[in-house]
């Protein structure tokens, strides 16, 4: 299937390794070209590296900067003054019981799961619109809707990125643009492998898993982590031209663990 997307310009933020990777590897295969992100040049380096390890043909750049500060994000805006697809997909998590989250850390996950949403969006929204064609994907959670008590801090700038996607999509009424928020379940990244040793207590990977899914997510229809190739197909086809009546949407890839119809 042709998704019409050859040749148009993709900046996928956090995009190094893990989900945001696997989004950028599925634009790239479908002729994007793309911008990687990531918040040190080695890092951003080697991931251009093993993404045209897998699409030899790719047209690829990176920026090397954190893109919840807005002086690096002036920083790559005057590098890359308009783009035609925005992934915000950077991101962080970490378990901690809510009584032991500081203020500092409340601050610092808002800052960076939505503030860094907010001023990508507001640098490129307006060329966008003015094209009259653009994609603004939040990389969301089944976090969002469901609020893990293990991370109320995540599960608050999930819910947030939710809104904030809903509310920009309203903006764009009338136009070729759209705004959509993609809800991941939980996927096998490097940051789930450092939170599965974190909660584990030295299991084995398998056996946590089936304990997690059983204790934790016991609602999961898939009843296992997603694979981040699993995800990045619902996010390439958001990014589409096909997908062009999906808009203010907030789409689930989460294995079923969210118990709703709707």
């Amino acid at each position: 299937m042709d998704l019409k997307i050859s040749n148009k310009l993709a900046l996928v933020s956090g995009s190094t390794k893990g989900i945001g990777h696997a989004i950028a590897v599925g634009l790239a295969r479908e002729g994007a070209s793309v911008i990687l992100n990531g918040r040190s040049q080695q890092s951003v380096d080697q991931a251009i590296d093993t993404l045209r390890a897998k699409v030899p043909n790719a047209s690829v750049q990176g920026f090397a900067g954190d893109v919840a500060d807005p002086a690096q994000v002036a920083q790559l805006v005057e590098r890359f003054p308009s783009v035609d697809i925005l992934v915000n997909n950077m991101g962080i998590f970490d378990p901690k019981p809510f009584e032991e989250i500081s203020n500092e850390e409340w601050l610092r996950f808002f800052n960076v799961n939505v503030m860094s949403g907010v001023q990508l969006s507001r640098a490129y929204l307006p060329g966008m619109k003015q094209k009259n064609w653009g994609r603004v994907v939040f990389i969301s959670s089944e976090s969002g809707v469901q609020i893990p008590t293990e991370m109320i801090h995540y599960g608050l700038t999930k819910t947030a990125q939710i809104a904030l996607s809903r509310g920009l999509a309203e903006t764009c009424a009338g136009t070729g643009v759209t705004v959509n928020s993609v809800l991941p379940g939980p996927t096998s990244s490097e940051g789930v492998e450092e939170f599965v040793d974190k909660l584990s207590g030295g299991q084995s990977f398998e056996a946590f898993e089936k304990q997690f899914f059983k204790e934790a997510r016991p609602t999961s229809i898939l009843q296992r982590f997603t694979t981040p190739e699993e995800i990045a197909n619902m996010v390439v086809y958001v990014c589409s031209e096909l997908s062009s009546a999906t808009n203010g949407a907030a789409l689930r890839a989460d294995g079923g663990v969210v118990r709703s119809a709707f």
